[in-house]
Parts: C-alpha cells; sequence; structure tokens
C-alpha cells in the first residue's frame, strides 16, 4: 500500500539560520508562503505545478503533416494523442483514421501516445501515409465491382 504525504520544503518560522526568531509580515500568513500546489500530468504522474503560464508541454502547437504529395499545418494542443491528430487529419484528408499511419522521427507512432511524451514540438513535421493493407483491400474491392458491374468484360483466373 502506498500513501502520498506532502511536505513543506521551506524554512521553520521560527528560526532563521543565526538563531533568532523570524517574525512574519504583518497581513501575510505563513502557511501561504510555503504551500505546495501539485498537478497530475497526462501520464500518471504527480509533479509540483510550475509557477510560469505556459510549461513545456502544454498549449498550443502547429505541426506540419506532409503527406506524398501535400502538406498541412495544423494547430492542436501538446497533450493530445496521437489518435486526435488523426481524427483532425480524417477532416482535412478523405482518410479514415483507421486507414492513416502516423511516422515522426521515422518511428510509428500508436494511437495512444502523447505527443508531449514523444517529443513532438512547435513546428514539428510529422509524416502521414495511408496503410498498405488497407489501400491493397480498396484496390481489389474496386476491381470486383467493376467485375460485377460489367458482365461483358469478366475476369478469368
Amino acid at each position: 500500500m502506498i500513501k502520498l504525504r506532502s511536505k513543506r520544503f521551506s524554512r521553520s518560522s521560527s528560526k532563521i539560520a543565526n538563531g533568532s526568531k523570524a517574525s512574519s509580515p504583518p497581513g501575510k500568513d505563513c502557511t501561504s508562503i510555503g504551500e505546495i500546489k501539485w498537478e497530475l500530468r497526462p501520464g500518471g504522474m504527480l509533479v509540483q505545478k510550475r509557477e510560469s503560464n505556459q510549461s513545456a508541454g502544454e498549449g498550443i502547437i502547429t505541426i506540419r503533416v506532409s503527406t506524398v504529395s501535400h502538406w498541412h499545418d495544423i494547430s492542436i494542443d501538446a497533450t493530445s494523442t496521437f489518435g486526435e491528430l488523426k481524427m483532425i487529419l480524417s477532416l482535412v484528408t478523405s482518410l479514415e483514421p483507421r486507414e492513416q499511419r502516423l511516422l515522426f522521427r521515422g518511428k510509428e507512432r500508436d494511437d495512444n501516445e502523447f505527443l508531449h511524451m514523444v517529443g513532438v514540438s512547435d513546428k514539428d513535421k510529422v509524416l502521414l501515409l495511408e496503410d498498405p493493407a488497407i489501400k491493397e483491400k480498396k484496390l481489389l474491392g474496386m476491381t470486383r465491382g467493376q467485375s460485377i458491374s460489367n458482365p461483358c468484360c469478366t475476369i478469368i483466373v
């Protein structure tokens, strides 16, 4: 069993390095000065919240997604997954998400991987390819449909 305890990493309000007593400034409460705020990251890690408004891995980033003949600039949240990126790309291209293969830094990425955890940052490039197995199924379906609809030109195997 794991217990989660938070500790304050601040000096005691009763002593300072030279041994004299410290008094809190008027109107200020000592408990609010050393208070730690926590945040839960998408990977499930509990970390201390950063003070800046735009921390690394958060915010909107622009990704250039290139296909064989076209490219698209997509603005997406940095903490999104590759599956969510595929959903957006299905609106831009005519490919369904299951027909898409996304490659980043030479590796195909799974739908449940987060963009910022893999290292995708602003103005990075992602390669979009059509899944060859599904492409072949489409072509076979088209040739079968033509042979059924056009009985004068039957294919004998």
